[in-house]
């Protein structure tokens, strides 16, 4: 008989337990497979995935331990494979028998165990350290929380009570009994699982409170400041390769809050003859950053992933080529849309069109190949000339992140550029890779405030800093520090650069902000902006976004034979006039302007209207030059 939806949510154990039992009988069974095979076709069914809560959006004393729960995350560690008991022997405490037990996906054993047997299988797996997507906006945190439809108490409240309730209720699911823990029957699967915060205790039974804050934030390693939510150990058995850092995934497995893992790691002096000899050469940080108490970074053991092309709540979760419906019906209103968008932005960008334009097409840019080190499709804006009045640039930062998935703002104060880390450094200490602020998950829009710069002295880490950004814009790429030698990391982030001039940063494309408001009512102005439009359009305009970033894109020969002759002819009349730098810009500009109309093949009009942007956006630059004949 199959289990219930119920059963396979509430109870994965169970049916990974039943089907290992069933395997006895036939060795070459292929029950492990099999097991991960029957998750994954029962996630495909309709809705399915929403009936599985999610770590995102449940606090943690809500969800029953043991239980199936997703996770949407970024990968910001990867650390040592563990060894773990795949197959025990224990004695049933009822009939004194001995009986063979399944140890995967689980942290720790029951009682009884003999550590003696033949019978013990010692299986490895990898642990990665994921937190919440960096940067996510607050409308699509809603929004997914809000499709959910899996049946738990909707609480935002701390109850430590029924918290540890849960857990003690997991206890004797788990026959795990704390006060044997000293005794060599009932120990933890890894050895590295003994060790732990000595506050445990604590923190599994009290909220946290804003004292505490700070301390979990840096335990947490977050790359943004100031996020909240949870991350977790994730414990993956199968296709380990398959997962590399940065990546943006979504998790289905089996939650583990045992808290037998913290009850080991305040017991830890006293088990000390139990240690691996290995465990020796781990020190006290490593320790307390690899095995952090369970009621702070709960352990996922993972039955299934899905890699994130985009966290769009809007969009369907099939890719778009798998969707023909919604691909059809939302290309053919999106040029409807983009004029809508336009006359958004233009209001937004002080009256100034061409400014919308150019704007349009740098939140739909993406790297879509690389070429060499060349990375191809990015679009860095930096949009010079705003206004310093009325926190300009941070509203405008709020009205993008109203239309983005991701998004981080950089104001780069003196104070932020001296202090702050932008690069994920190596801590050979903990063993970890402390994060950073730009260890980003791709199609991110970092908004960099330049107009906060002032006068002052940029030290050792604010030059460093500086010449990251540079790196990002240029290569696309990050060097995380790893003391003795830096490892470059490629990503896929969004740069855009307000500025008063231009900006000290490299940018693909520059252009000077025309305000149509006369200054002594620009403060009026600015108060007038419509900050929010409806509901309705915004979410229009969000999914316009996400899909145009998506589509594919191709040039026929004809139309690539038509581009060169255009360019030959306008180097003919003046051979300084258009640079082959000029020329790519002129092409990217042509790719994102077909895509922003929902045409995924380069049209000789598209052509022809990129060309004239582009000619309408360099006379402006030059224009700017003579009359600020001081400025480069």
């Amino acid at each position: 008989m199959m289990p219930s939806t119920q059963d396979w949510i509430n109870d994965p154990l169970g049916v990974v337990e039943g089907m290992f039992v069933a395997s006895q009988n036939n060795p070459n069974s292929g029950w492990e497979a099999k097991a991960v095979e029957f998750f994954k076709d029962h996630l495909k069914e309709k809705d399915a995935h929403a009936w599985v809560p999610s770590l995102n959006d449940v606090p943690l004393h809500y969800l029953k331990p043991n239980s199936l729960v997703k996770f949407r995350c970024l990968i910001q560690d990867m650390f040592d494979p563990e060894f773990y008991m795949g197959v025990y022997e224990a004695v049933d405490p009822s009939t004194k028998a001995k009986v063979l037990r399944c140890g995967k996906y689980k942290d720790v054993t029951e009682c009884g165990v003999d550590f003696h047997s033949r019978n013990t299988v010692t299986a490895e797996r990898q642990t990665f350290y994921c937190v919440p997507i960096p940067g996510e906006s607050p409308w699509v945190k809603e929004s997914y929380a809000g499709s959910s439809q899996a049946r738990v108490v909707p609480s935002t409240s701390y109850a430590p009570t029924r918290q540890k309730r849960s857990y003690e209720e997991d206890d004797d699911d788990m026959d795990t009994q704390p006060q044997k823990q000293r005794e060599p029957h009932a120990g933890p699967q890894s050895p590295s699982e003994h060790h732990g915060n000595g506050d445990c205790k604590r923190q599994e039974t009290e909220a946290p409170s804003s004292r505490a804050a700070p301390a979990s934030h840096l335990d947490l390693n977050f790359p943004l400041p100031g996020e909240k939510g949870p991350s977790c150990l994730l414990k993956v058995y199968e296709d380990r390769d398959g997962f590399k850092l940065n990546d943006t995934v979504e998790v289905f497995g089996i939650l583990s809050v045992s808290p037998a893992l913290s009850a080991l790691a305040d017991e830890k002096d006293a088990s000390s003859s139990l240690l691996d000899p290995a465990d020796g050469m781990e020190t006290a940080e490593e320790q307390r950053v690899h095995s952090p108490p369970a009621s702070l970074v709960p352990r996922l053991h993972m039955l299934y992933a899905k890699p994130l092309p985009h966290n769009n709540p809007l969009l369907p979760a099939a890719a778009l080529e798998d969707n023909s419906a919604f691909l059809s019906s939302t290309l053919s209103e999106m040029a409807a849309v983009r004029a809508e968008l336009l006359a958004y932005f233009t209001h937004i960008l002080l009256g100034d069109a061409l400014a919308a334009e150019y704007l349009i097409l740098h939140l739909i840019s993406s790297v879509y190949t690389r070429r060499d080190v060349l990375p191809l499709g990015k679009f860095t804006l930096n949009l010079s000339g705003c206004p310093t009045v009325s926190s300009y640039t941070e509203r405008f930062y709020q009205i993008i992140q109203q239309l983005v998935p991701s998004s981080y703002y950089l104001g780069m104060t003196l104070q932020n550029m001296n202090q702050m880390r932008l690069v994920p450094k190596k801590d050979y200490v903990a063993n970890r890779l402390v994060s950073g602020a730009l260890q980003l998950a791709r199609n991110t829009s970092l908004f960099l405030d330049e107009s906060q710069l002032e006068q002052g002295q940029l030290d050792t880490t604010g030059v460093r800093n500086v010449t990251a950004l540079g790196n990002l814009i240029s290569w696309q790429k990050v060097d995380y520090d790893f003391d003795y030698h830096q490892m470059e990391f490629p990503c896929n982030i969004n740069v855009l650069i307000t500025s008063e001039g231009r900006s000290l940063l490299p940018s693909d494309c520059r252009i000077h902000l025309q305000s149509q408001v006369a200054p002594p009512d620009m403060d009026e102005y600015l108060g007038s902006i419509r900050m929010h439009p409806q509901a309705s359009q915004l979410n229009k305009f969000r999914m316009y976004l996400s899909v145009a970033r998506l589509l594919d894109y191709s040039i026929s020969d004809e139309v690539t034979k038509s581009v060169e002759d255009d360019f030959v002819d306008m180097r003919k009349d003046d051979p300084q006039s258009i640079s082959a730098e000029d020329l790519h810009r002129m092409l990217v500009v042509a790719r994102l302007l077909s895509l922003s109309l929902g045409q995924t093949s380069l049209s000789r009009d598209c052509w022809l209207r990129a060309k004239h942007v582009e000619t309408l956006r360099r006379s402006r630059m030059e224009q700017h030059k003579c009359v600020n004949g001081n400025e480069p």
